[in-house]
């Protein structure tokens, strides 16, 4: 098996270009990573913390949203000691969700709510920016499903600023590929419990779009990937979560 330190080193080369291209992380920033408990946002984290090519300093806080008080799998046990042992910042928060919020919640509104508390967290602790783990094939099976189900050209942005500012959104993974990222998953040896799963996992539409890119080979889901990247530039933004 490649070493953590080899696929690191590699990856980081995919981060750094993003961050060039759509710059993403600056000077002074004070970047709020959401860590979910899953390789997406753990890989994101421990790439931030190694440091991206900048010239100037920024920070980073993790911050773990836990649903256990709302029914969703209890990540707790298991991120916390991997967060501390990273040595930096961190915050676990409850989610709260709205009087009367039905249980247990479809994809939408569990997002929905998740990046309400992210971002509330995110502005009570000062950070300027807050990264999400979204890497390319999440923005391909975005556009194909804002083409399948609502008729239009979305895909999501490696920048989108909210708040007039005060927040900006940022995916520093966004130029890299799913297959890289579980490569490192492995390499580190995370470990991810069946039982901490969504419980809705391969259910929804998202879901189900994976599942039909995972048949196809190799070479044709690079293409598809790269064809829909390359109009994503001229594409509307889309946020939503389905």
């Amino acid at each position: 098996m490649t070493a953590p330190e080899t696929i690191a080193h590699f990856l980081l080369k995919g981060v750094n270009r993003a961050v060039r291209e759509f710059g993403l992380i600056r000077d002074g920033d004070r970047i709020a990573v959401g860590v979910s408990g899953g390789k997406d946002s753990r890989t994101l984290l421990d790439l931030l913390c190694r440091g991206v090519d900048i010239p100037g300093d920024y920070e980073v806080v993790a911050i773990h949203v836990d649903g256990a008080s709302v029914g969703l799998p209890d990540q707790k046990r298991l991120i916390q000691p991997w967060l501390g042992g990273l040595g930096g910042e961190y915050h676990v928060i409850p989610l709260r969700v709205p009087e009367g919020e039905a249980l247990p919640m479809d994809c939408f509104r569990c997002a929905w709510n998740r990046r309400k508390a992210l971002f509330l967290e995110a502005d009570a602790l000062g950070c300027n920016k807050v990264a999400f783990g979204h890497h390319a094939d999440d923005a391909a099976v975005t556009t194909l499903l804002s083409l399948m189900y609502k008729g239009q050209l979305e895909t999501l942005a490696p920048r989108l600023s909210f708040f007039g500012g005060r927040l900006v959104i940022i995916r520093p993974l966004i130029l890299l590929s799913e297959v890289d990222i579980k490569r490192y998953a492995r390499a580190r040896s995370w470990r991810f419990p069946p039982n901490l799963t969504c419980p809705r996992d391969g259910t929804s539409r998202r879901s189900r779009i994976e599942t039909f890119l995972a048949t196809l080979p190799k070479r044709e889901r690079d293409q598809i990937r790269a064809n829909l990247w390359r109009v994503a530039p001229t594409a509307t933004v889309s946020e939503s979560s389905s």
